[in-house]
């Protein structure tokens, strides 16, 4: 009886909790999210200007700051579309218990393994959809708010601010009749044409990232590869771990059509040239009929922008270039996945809402809640200094490419007191014997008591993301 009841107690507080996190992390708050009208906005590589009534057409373009390369011009519908199709992963509860322990949701401790979830749920996107999918769906979830649509005339709105507000359930006659639209603009709504086939790689991509032991991204794998590195469940994560979690996901991805892809993580901001290429090389043995034979690479960057406050002069970042896959970062206790910005500040989608569990392997499963209905802003400043940045390279000339953008934008605007982001170095690591090194000092770490980690907690790269 005694061996029981320990048992029994833990059980006791694992729903005690589930039920407190349900409560903390379920309620819908309708705070407003605002975008000036004057300001160009970049989502994942693309460029969208929400010009009013009555602004010169030429307003409506955008230039890249750092390449002065056009990049594509949109308008709030295009923007919001866009947006809502990124696929969108937040707290679960209720889901098949975690392994060796009586967890069934990740409230409270989740949010960075969530924030790498969505990256590399983009760089899915972004590797068999490319970067000009949208979701059939869209405007299932899409927020449309007839103040933004009125149309207006005071000289004042171009200097004004307007809101994206989380959405009210409603069909799409609905929203037609309230915004009393006509055929053309009904027209310039709907989202570009998206083919049965899309649509079935879109609920692959979502069904491999679902809360259930046998999927391969999921958190149960997550975890599970976290272990590796002295992580369980309830632990927080940095996301430098969270970056080396999803390299050995992908790697031991057995899914055919994921044959076609691997991640690098950087090493002490460094990206080895010639490890990239080699990842780039190697043939793929089981991949798509339609791939290359070669493997696209994931490069994913863990660096820390600052001391224990993020350095100002980074805020030019690559969030602009069509290859970036968003940045695993947030601020001091919370994280977040950033993929886009305005004027000087972040646009990201929050994993803090808890949802109720899907089971992915059902044929039909509701994809809704995999996709968030209206994006958050942040001030840069309020940033935390580590984060990891994830790039996307299809194949060895793209990633010649990616070099030459990302030095532009690592040297703008230059400054010799300024330390860039990250490099690109030439050769492999192994040349300059950085896997010894960080081996040596993974294994160090490792061995530190709790007490000394917790005076070094306010220094650490991960100390963000414990809530």
């Amino acid at each position: 009886m005694k061996d029981s009841e320990p048992d029994e107690v833990d059980q006791l507080k694992t729903k005690f909790m589930s039920a407190w996190h349900n409560v903390k992390y379920g309620w819908v708050v309708r705070t407003k999210t605002k975008f000036s009208r004057s300001s160009p906005v970049f989502l994942l590589g693309k460029c969208y200007h929400f010009k009013s009534e009555g602004m010169d057409e030429s307003a409506s373009g955008c230039t890249d700051t750092f390449t002065n390369t056009q990049l594509i011009s949109g308008n709030v519908h295009q923007f919001r579309k866009d947006f809502v199709s990124r696929i969108w992963l937040t707290y679960r509860c209720e889901f098949p218990q975690l392994k060796g322990c009586n967890l069934t949701t990740d409230c409270g401790w989740g949010c960075t393994l969530r924030s790498g979830q969505m990256m590399l749920a983009q760089s899915l996107l972004l590797h068999f959809l490319g970067r000009d999918w949208i979701w059939a769906d869209v405007q299932q979830v899409v927020p449309l708010e007839s103040d933004l649509f009125k149309s207006k005339t005071l000289e004042s709105e171009e200097n004004a601010g307007f809101t994206f507000l989380p959405p009210l359930e409603k069909t799409q006659q609905d929203i037609n009749e309230k915004l009393d639209l006509s055929s053309n603009e009904k027209h310039s709504l709907n989202p570009v044409s998206s083919t049965s086939e899309d649509e079935k790689l879109h609920r692959t991509i979502i069904s491999w990232l679902g809360d259930n032991p046998a999927t391969t991204f999921g958190i149960h794998k997550l975890i599970e590869l976290g272990e590796n590195s002295g992580k369980r469940a309830g632990d927080w994560y940095g996301p430098a771990v969270v970056a080396h979690i999803l390299r050995r996901a992908v790697e031991e991805a057995v899914e055919p059509k994921l044959q076609g892809i691997t991640i690098y993580v950087a090493q002490d901001c460094t990206v080895y040239i010639g490890d990239v290429l080699e990842k780039h090389s190697q043939t793929v043995e089981r991949g798509n009929p339609n791939s290359s034979g070669r493997n696209a690479v994931v490069i994913l960057i863990p660096v820390r922008l600052g001391g224990e406050k993020i350095n100002l002069e980074y805020k030019e970042g690559i969030l602009s270039l069509e290859f970036c896959v968003g940045i695993i970062g947030g601020k001091p206790k919370q994280s977040f996945y950033f993929l886009g910005f305005q004027d000087d500040s972040l646009i990201y989608m929050d994993p803090h809402y808890c949802q109720s569990f899907v089971d992915v392997s059902m044929e039909d499963f509701p994809l809704e809640s995999y996709h968030c209905p209206s994006p958050k802003k942040m001030p840069f400043g309020k940033m935390d200094p580590s984060c990891t940045i994830g790039l996307y390279s299809s194949s060895e000339y793209y990633f010649n490419q990616i070099i030459d953008e990302v030095t532009k934008v690592l040297n703008f605007p230059s400054s010799k007191e300024k330390y860039p982001l990250f490099t690109f170095s030439r050769g492999h690591a192994k040349d300059y014997q950085v896997d010894k090194h960080c081996t040596l000092k993974t294994e160090s770490a490792e061995q530190v008591s709790k007490n000394r980690m917790k005076k070094a907690e306010r220094l650490s790269y991960e100390e963000f993301v414990l809530l």
